[in-house]
């Protein structure tokens, strides 16, 4: 990882670390912005929303809760928006492959992510490097010239002391097509406490 690992604000560090057996990491927050305005688009993010990858929508203010739970093949999270058409579920899965980062989203890891990760003055960076699409049982690779690029941001707002995070999808050529940023409360607690 480029920038040192120890220089990362020690509440992301916490964030990031294992979490222990017994163990959930639970967050609630708000969202800033959720989807695209590009309503072209929406078709096909409907396609992904029931895998549980992204969703056809452009809200503002949305609420959302986050819980993070270590398994055996990596650490797997479960958001939920709270949208005004109803609540919609984005899970995925991330861990370490080869001394890279890999995220695997949806229900079935139909969508995967190769990520470059930079701690910028406290902050965690992550940059995808690769982007695939599965086709059957076999993960197949998108060329740079369609390929998305995925950033996401996670840094503690030195006002409020909350975590912040923030992704973006960019496409070549076309733009930005997919966004959600916002602010949350986060902490690691037994299992079946509130």
């Amino acid at each position: 990882m480029a920038g040192r690992l120890d220089t990362l604000h020690p509440r992301l560090l916490q964030y990031f670390s294992t979490i222990p057996d017994g163990f959930v990491g639970s967050g609630r927050g708000t969202f800033d912005v959720v989807g695209t305005p590009r309503r072209w688009l929406w078709p096909v993010l409907a396609m992904l929303a029931g895998g549980g990858i992204l969703f056809p929508v452009w809200q503002t203010d949305v609420p959302f809760e986050i819980e993070n739970r270590q398994t055996d093949d990596g650490l797997r999270a479960r958001r939920v928006f709270h949208l005004v058409g109803g609540d919609r579920v984005m899970v995925d899965r991330m861990r370490a492959v080869a001394g890279r980062l890999v995220d695997a989203l949806g229900t079935r890891g139909a969508l995967r992510a190769g990520f470059d990760a930079n701690v910028d003055d406290g902050a965690l960076v992550l940059r995808s490097n690769a982007v695939g699409l599965r086709v059957g049982r076999a993960h197949v690779s998108l060329p740079a010239v369609i390929r998305p690029r995925v950033t996401l941001v996670e840094r503690i707002d030195g006002s409020t002391e909350r975590q912040h995070v923030a992704l973006t999808i960019d496409l070549p050529v076309i733009g930005r097509i997919y966004e959600y940023s916002g602010s949350f409360d986060y902490e690691v607690r037994a299992k079946g406490e509130q």
